[in-house]
């Protein structure tokens, strides 16, 4: 099947992450909450109905864990070790930050489950069995979703290719067991791209979708500047320090009385 694709321009990881704090949520929940607006608003332009819509994406989940990898030194090998969930987009929900809650709700309860070890034990055993036995596996994992998102943390910092910098980046997620929607998010340099591949035959215009994406995201980012940010238990047990601290200060103020300041009692005597 012909594919289509579309990308971003690229997106400040600071104001994405600066709706994250004021709305809650991870710079990948305001991405796929905006991405989830965006399927809808396309829907609806083709006259699909939406109402209690949800589709659902397959999301790879990366199954190193930092302190544990470098305590085994299997931290710098090379090869991936990740793992598949299902995450059902609410696609049925038009206000921007009420889906931003749900979806984040959803995410917080597969990072709590064992949906994802669970999948990093099939796919082992996919591994290690026949090409048949993988193929019909793959088909599997294919059907139970619409689309597959992915979410790639790149460098933080400008990268150069025999002198000259990489002033962009950008890749496409790979597509199996026949699903016909890949969106690929990628941070790099202090910027967020946001791409999507698609079956020519279920989406011969994936820019359309972008277009949706750009709308959610411009909503969400208006509502970020009009709600105070929510601060994390670190500030907050920083601002309880910092108060207390000057009630203690005040306190030992009005405790104090020094003999260069005669009290009303001597002034009287």
């Amino acid at each position: 099947m012909p594919k289509r694709v579309a990308w971003s321009q690229p997106l400040a990881l600071a104001d994405v992450k600066a709706v994250g704090r004021a709305l809650g949520g991870t710079v990948n929940d305001v991405l796929l909450s905006a991405v989830a607006g965006g399927l809808r608003r396309y829907l609806q332009s083709r006259n699909q109905p939406v109402d209690d819509l949800n589709v659902r994406a397959i999301v790879p989940v990366n199954m190193r864990k930092p302190g544990i990898e470098l305590q085994l030194g299997t931290e710098l090998e090379l090869g991936n070790k990740f793992s598949l969930v299902f995450l059902s987009l609410p696609v049925d929900i038009a206000d921007p930050a009420q889906r931003l809650c749900e979806l984040r709700r959803r995410m917080d309860g597969l990072k709590g489950s064992y949906e994802a070890p669970a999948a990093w034990g099939i796919l082992n055993a996919m591994g290690m069995s026949p090409k048949r036995i993988q193929e019909i596996a793959v088909d599997l994992f294919g059907t139970k979703g619409t689309a597959v998102m992915t979410n790639v943390m790149g460098p933080g910092v400008k990268l150069y290719l025999i002198g000259a910098p990489l002033e962009e980046l950008m890749f496409w997620v790979p597509q199996s067991g026949r699903l016909g929607l890949g969106v690929s998010i990628l941070s790099y340099n202090n910027r967020v791209w946001l791409g999507a591949m698609s079956d020519q035959g279920l989406v011969c215009d994936p820019e359309a979708i972008l277009a949706g994406f750009y709308s959610e995201y411009d909503a969400l980012l208006d509502l970020a500047h009009k709600t105070p940010a929510k601060l994390s238990v670190k500030d907050m047990l920083a601002m309880l320090d910092t108060a207390l601290a000057a009630l203690d200060s005040i306190a030992e103020d009005k405790n104090c009385v020094t003999r260069d300041s005669p009290t009303d009692l001597e002034r009287s005597s």
